[in-house]
């Protein structure tokens, strides 16, 4: 793989490799996963994200199912739903600067079938408590754009925000903190936890949320806070690691998994790795 496609998976592995609470890596697995299930499906998805000859809509459906031909279980429906419009903007862009105005556009534009394809891939990995929704509920027949769809979720859904308002929260805080820590710490995987913790104490995970409700989801953001305040402390963020540990194994024993943190924090690396600032 080169080009893209070698930032594309660099970026999975680069989510494998860190310490991230709660989620499966190779510190340990998790949630009926493990590391070997993360590596087949980033094996599988890239060249599949990256085929210029797909439409968005398919690229996004045929990963889902290359997914869970791969591994039988949903690993990254929702990386693919975020990394999906990054890699088809870039395709298009000629400077990384103009990702800021070209995404919602894009977004905007996919027809019915864009759709279809999206809601597919969604109802096919069955993210951990979908549930029903009274209004554009994926497991009944929609014929509505993505963009309206995403729009009625943004409330409840971090990944539908993303496409409503233009990848805001990863442009303007995931990038930003990927810098910082990046430049303080001179590792992109250290760096890369600290993403993830901020977006979790920032945010109540979309994912806890469809799970457990908004009441959870608030508490273990709660809880974050102080392990982020804690993380940054550090020095040497390897030092680190038994305070990291601890949450893990706390998150883990009550079968949390602040997926939608990890998501957010992969795109934010993709794009950061690209060069949007």
């Amino acid at each position: 793989m080169v080009g893209l496609a070698a930032q594309v998976y660099d970026c999975f592995i680069s989510d494998i490799n860190a310490l991230k609470p709660g989620n499966v890596g190779r510190h340990g697995a998790g949630h009926g996963m493990g590391c070997a299930d993360f590596i087949k499906s980033a094996q599988v998805v890239t060249p599949i994200l990256c085929n210029h000859r797909l439409g968005l809509g398919k690229r996004i459906l045929s990963s889902v199912e290359a997914t869970l031909a791969a591994v039988n279980c949903n690993t990254n429906l929702g990386m693919v739903l975020l990394i999906a419009p990054v890699i088809r903007v870039f395709e298009q862009l000629d400077a990384p600067g103009d990702f800021r105005d070209m995404i919602k556009p894009a977004l905007m534009s996919l027809g019915r079938q864009e759709a279809q394809d999206i809601f597919t891939a969604i109802r096919l990995a069955n993210p951990g408590g979908l549930g029903k929704v009274d209004k554009y509920d994926v497991n009944s027949p929609l014929d509505i754009d993505i963009y309206s769809a995403m729009d009625a979720a943004k409330e409840r859904d971090l990944i539908a925000l993303q496409y409503t308002n233009g990848y805001q929260e990863v442009v303007n805080l995931g990038i930003k903190c990927l810098q910082n820590y990046h430049n303080r710490w001179n590792s992109v995987e250290w760096a890369v936890v600290a993403c993830y913790l901020m977006y979790m104490a920032s945010f109540p995970d979309s994912h806890i949320r469809r799970k457990y409700g908004l009441e959870t989801a608030e508490q273990v953001r709660k809880k974050t806070q102080p392990v982020l305040e804690q993380f940054g402390d550090y020095d040497n963020p390897g030092d680190a690691k038994d305070v990291l540990m601890i949450f893990d194994k706390e998150l883990k024993e009550s079968e949390i998994n602040p997926g939608t943190c990890a998501d957010l924090t992969v795109a934010s690396l993709l794009l950061y790795r690209l060069g949007v600032g």
